[in-house]
């Protein structure tokens, strides 16, 4: 195994991919150096002394400037490097790509909910939304009562513990609630006999529709409609408070712009208007149920896969990220892409750097110039509170070795892989278009992961150096860990280990084609991913200019 890396070869720095300690000799085309303190797995350190003001070049890019000089083989920190970039402009260049071979799976299949519009779903969902925050209660109420008496309420383990104290305690037993150790629970998602062919009934909840910004509730809408519009969804029960900005008539006229024929069952319930509480839950219970009985017979039936859209995400990055896990699913967008399929690359913050790139691989001028009027609004927006894309490192990214925003941004566009950019999307609008699309989010993991979702994605490829646990209520979210020892430590939210790039076990190509195999078998409902079991529903909308 190697034990340090030089990714790009204009890079004038190294990684370390084990803990090199101080002292060793490190043999680099030709030349030795000597490294002059331990340098941790996942940093970095330079071939050549470097003087403050001199760049760092990693991925082929710059991605910061020496703030003090740094010796050869000393470690890279945030007290001797600072974030810089390249600048951009218009494209420049024309652009071309060559195909991954795909005759493996040109006439591969997957099993999905196939939709009036031509969509289709990698599952089959009912979903419990409120307009306004005033409303999450009753979403509540209707949740417990659905998840109960269909059976979809999860295992209650923690409570049994609960229960088992409560015991002990009563007994006078604190030595053994002191050395209480349950047993762990393996966690698994209930079928429901009643409705065979839905997957389940979602509710999602927000902090939103009033009290903000016009444009905060008009782009809540425009959110929501995209969910009610997804193809894993087949209608849609809404609460509504009333006298809210997020009026139910905005989501209307969203789900009308997404679809002129959009038929789909909507059951709205305005509280304002509907008398008692208990009548209009009531009621709202009665009719979705009558709803599910339709929703019910749709079955999964075989789809090309050009009909799986896939959006592409990264949270709790560490040092491997841009190395293993986020260029392999950049192959499985490359390979997707070449049959034909949809992928979607957001969070824009973590772009800044390598714009020039996309905006020469975007396949128009219209393309590219949307793309730079979105990023330099965005940037804009960030600098006028006071930060700006430089704050996008959290402390865990740096612990782990992306020092600065480029750097963490020239890695994660490796999640994009090689295609062209066939569109950019604001934030809220919907794919349209085959191959790779670039989608304005922030580079928060649930506002990023519920939009791309809100845009139309089937499927999410999530990777993580660091661990965390995001889903998404509708959309299967694959997590995939970036070294091995995170799969080891965390196996209840990793679902895919790609360390054995890191160890040279597997290539990135070879890799790429294995998480392809896993998205056509989640598609199909054969696996469950480990978010889905853990029923890790996160939904949060993004309120533009306040995050990164």
């Amino acid at each position: 195994m190697n034990t340090y890396l030089q990714i790009h070869p204009k890079d004038n720095v190294l990684v370390a991919l084990q803990d090199l300690p101080a002292g060793k000799e490190i043999q680099f085309n030709g030349s030795i150096l000597q490294l002059k303190q331990t340098i941790p797995a996942k940093h970095k350190f330079p071939l050549t002394d470097l003087q403050p003001g001199d760049s760092v070049v990693m991925y082929g890019v710059l991605v910061g400037k020496a703030s003090a000089p740094i010796l050869s083989g000393e470690a890279i920190t945030v007290k001797n490097l600072r974030h810089d970039a390249d600048s951009f402009h218009e494209k420049d260049s024309s652009f071309e790509w060559q195909k991954p071979d795909v005759s493996r799976w040109q006439h591969k299949t997957f099993q999905g909910y196939h939709r009036k519009d031509g969509q289709v779903g990698t599952r089959n969902y009912w979903l419990v939304i409120p307009m306004v925050f005033c409303e999450n209660r009753n979403v509540g109420v209707i949740k417990t009562a659905f998840e109960k008496g269909l059976g979809f309420a999860p295992t209650e383990a923690y409570n049994e513990q609960v229960n088992e104290l409560v015991r002990l305690y009563q007994n006078g037993d604190l030595e053994a609630i002191r050395n209480y150790e349950p047993d762990m629970v393996t966690h698994t998602n209930k079928r429901n006999s009643v409705f065979p062919n839905i997957d389940g009934i979602k509710f999602l909840t927000h902090e939103g529709g009033c009290g903000g910004t016009r444009q905060d509730s008009d782009a809540l809408c425009a959110l929501l409609a995209g969910y009610i519009h997804h193809p894993n969804v087949a209608g849609a029960t809404v609460l509504s408070l009333g006298c809210q900005h997020a009026q139910v008539s905005i989501l209307q006229d969203a789900l009308k712009k997404l679809n002129p024929q959009f038929d789909k069952p909507v059951l709205v319930y305005e509280q304002q208007t509907s008398g008692p509480e208990f009548r209009m839950l009531s009621n709202a219970i009665r009719d979705t149920f009558l709803a599910m009985i339709t929703a019910n017979k749709q079955e999964r039936k075989p789809a090309p896969l050009s009909k799986v859209v896939i959006g592409l995400e990264c949270g709790g990055s560490d040092g491997f990220s841009g190395i293993s896990a986020n260029p392999a699913i950049g192959h499985t967008s490359d390979l997707l892409v070449a049959l034909g399929g949809t992928t979607i690359l957001a969070e824009f913050p973590e772009l800044c750097g390598v714009e020039q790139e996309m905006i020469n691989r975007c396949v128009d001028d219209r393309t590219a110039d949307k793309f730079i009027s979105i990023m330099r609004t965005y940037a804009d927006k960030a600098e006028s509170v006071g930060s700006g894309f430089y704050m996008n490192p959290s402390p865990g990214n740096i612990k782990d070795g992306l020092i600065t925003d480029a750097i963490k941004s020239a890695g994660a566009a490796k999640k994009g892989g090689n295609s062209p950019v066939t569109d950019v999307l604001d934030y809220t609008e919907y794919v349209t278009k085959p191959g790779l699309n670039l989608l304005c989010t922030p580079g928060n993991d649930v506002e990023s992961t519920s939009a791309e979702v809100g845009s139309g994605a089937n499927i999410v490829l999530f990777t993580t150096g660091l661990g965390t646990p995001t889903g998404n209520p509708i959309a299967p979210v694959i997590k995939l860990s970036t070294n091995t020892r995170l799969a080891q430590r965390m196996p209840d939210i990793i679902d895919i280990d790609t360390g054995s790039i890191i160890s040279g076990q597997k290539t990135i190509p070879e890799m790429g084609e294995d998480i392809l195999e896993y998205v056509i078998k989640v598609a199909s409902g054969e696996i469950l991913t480990k978010a889905e079991i853990l029923r890790q529903d996160d939904f949060i909308p993004w309120k533009r200019g306040v995050s990164l």
